[in-house]
């Protein structure tokens, strides 16, 4: 049996009721890979691909205790993404609709970083090993 690298695939919860996630692909050039939709064609969950690797926009589903961080006004975690020029994609986030949280900048222990907002209330950490 050919072995296999795990793979991170995160989940993020928006609210109930969107039908609009593009953000994703002008912020960051997500690929939508495919989407399943509620019977009145808002977004139950959406599948994306950076370069390969996957993430998932899910409808929040507070029975199950999965929330929206736009809903609560807060986070539990932050998406670090590592891109080749991260004060280009920052632009672009930020055109797209994000709000910046932190500039980029470079750290002394070798990364340049910032972090944006999504308007769904999602935190990305930009960053690039020096």
């Amino acid at each position: 049996m050919k072995e296999t690298m795990p793979v991170f695939a995160p989940h993020l919860f928006i609210k109930s009721g969107l039908r609009d996630v593009t953000f994703y692909s002008k912020a960051f050039g997500a690929e939508e890979i495919r989407r399943w939709s509620n019977d009145d064609g808002t977004i139950h969950v959406v599948e994306f691909s950076i370069n390969g690797s996957l993430f998932h926009l899910h409808e929040e589903k507070p029975s199950a205790g999965s929330f929206s961080p736009e809903e609560h006004h807060g986070i539990t975690s932050s998406i670090g993404l590592f891109v080749t020029d991260v004060d280009v994609v920052m632009k672009n986030a930020i055109a797209a609709g994000a709000e910046e949280i932190s500039p980029a900048e470079d750290y002394d222990y070798g990364y340049r970083q910032g972090e944006v907002k999504d308007p769904f209330g999602h935190r990305w950490l930009i960053e690039k090993k020096s």
